[in-house]
């Protein structure tokens, strides 16, 4: 977030995420009063998961829509696959970098990809398991050591702020130019995306309907974490400036006992995380082709193993090939995580009041514009923007 405010400037982007989280609690709205409807009209069945009722809000929508209902599936799996598959590919960065920092720093003077290398066989064996219920306590743990990670870091930065260790306020940018609001808006939207398990976590709960209420789980949760999201901002760009990295933890002072622990930890925290975001990828890839294929039906095991073995090799060569984590969260923030997250529900809305009489009026036609207008620009200024600085990145 300590980057996601240098690209969107102090005011700027603490203005700008308030207005993102809003939209997306309303597109995250959208998707759940989309599957409740269609549940409503499809006997038999109690819940839809997002492909689900994105396949069958179409079904049932116009004549001249139907005809889109598997296309629109197959966008939303692939849409899906390649952001989990990014998150999966951010961990190995975000963990090679941390660690190659502390290595160095004790005096072993390796490249990063050699770092990368090593640290693939321990991240190879935990993703090979196919029950989730021996990942879930490892998640537990991954989870506590990048909240310590995360508070520590923002203490330490707290601190060195009180101190006065920081250039002054007018050398931090508090509106920036339109190439950098178009990364702000790709970052934004990345650190907001969740809306794949929406449904799920709706459909768990004992009492549903208190999931989208006024004081409800969705409209609580969202708030606490743009709270969250913009002071991590402040503190990181305020402390650190221009030199703000993709991640705060790289900003710590190598040199600095406490930091490397943080920086250990966190990594730490991340690599434990990685199988259960793996798991999340294979879930959806599998699915398809579990009954898709006679040797996947055949020998079930194997070639899931074998799958999440091309997998964990995919995402560390991908991570190998771009290791600026910055532009990565970008690019998938841009092209993917807005399509999720904006443009999609809206369409499922438009689809399915295109069926009721009078069902768009003018504000919903107007508000629904107004998103679809935001969405597409943000995909296509922050996606050019995002790629633009990797080539750069390469060809430097």
């Amino acid at each position: 977030m300590g980057d996601c405010f240098k690209n969107g400037g102090l005011v700027g982007a603490t203005v700008l995420l308030p207005i993102i989280c809003v939209i997306c609690i309303h597109c995250d709205r959208l998707l759940i009063f989309a599957s409740i409807d269609i549940v409503t009209k499809t006997p038999g069945v109690e819940l839809y998961d997002y492909p689900d009722t994105v396949e069958k809000v179409f079904e049932y929508g116009p004549t001249s829509l139907r005809k889109f209902s598997k296309l629109m599936r197959t966008i939303v799996e692939m849409f899906l696959c390649v952001t989990q598959f990014g998150f999966c590919c951010i961990y190995f960065v975000f963990i090679t970098e941390n660690f190659h920092q502390v290595l160095q720093q004790n005096g072993i003077y390796i490249g990063e990809t050699t770092t990368m290398t090593i640290l693939l066989l321990p991240a190879m064996l935990p993703s090979l398991l196919t029950n989730l219920k021996y990942i879930s306590p490892v998640s537990m743990f991954a989870i506590v050591c990048m909240l310590f990670g995360l508070f520590a870091t923002l203490l330490i930065a707290i601190v060195a702020l009180a101190q006065g260790e920081v250039p002054s306020l007018s050398e931090r940018h508090l509106i920036t130019n339109g190439p950098q609001m178009a990364l702000f808006f790709g970052t934004a939207i990345f650190s907001y995306e969740g809306i794949a398990l929406v449904l799920p976590l709706r459909n768990k709960m004992r009492n549903p309907e208190k999931f989208t209420s006024t004081f409800g789980v969705l409209n609580l949760t969202i708030m606490a974490v743009t709270t969250l999201l913009i002071f991590t901002g402040l503190v990181g760009y305020l402390r650190w400036g221009e030199d703000v990295k993709g991640s705060l933890t790289l900003n710590l002072d190598p040199n600095d006992i406490m930091s490397q622990i943080v920086k250990v930890l966190a990594a730490i925290g991340v690599f434990l995380g990685y199988p259960i975001q793996f798991f999340v990828l294979i879930t959806i890839i599998w699915k398809p082709m579990k009954g898709g294929f006679d040797v996947t039906q055949n020998y079930p095991i194997t070639m899931q193993v074998l799958l999440r073995f091309i997998l964990v090799l995919g995402t560390f060569a991908v991570a190998a090939i771009v290791p600026n984590l910055s532009l990565f969260i970008s690019l998938l923030g841009a092209l993917c995580s807005t399509s999720l997250a904006l443009l999609i529900p809206v369409l499922l809305d438009f689809t399915q009041r295109a069926g009721v009489p009078k069902g768009l009026t003018t504000w919903v036609y107007l508000k629904n514009i107004a998103i679809i207008g935001v969405t597409v620009v943000g995909i296509a200024t922050g996606t050019y923007q995002s790629i633009a600085e990797i080539i750069k990145v390469f060809f430097d």
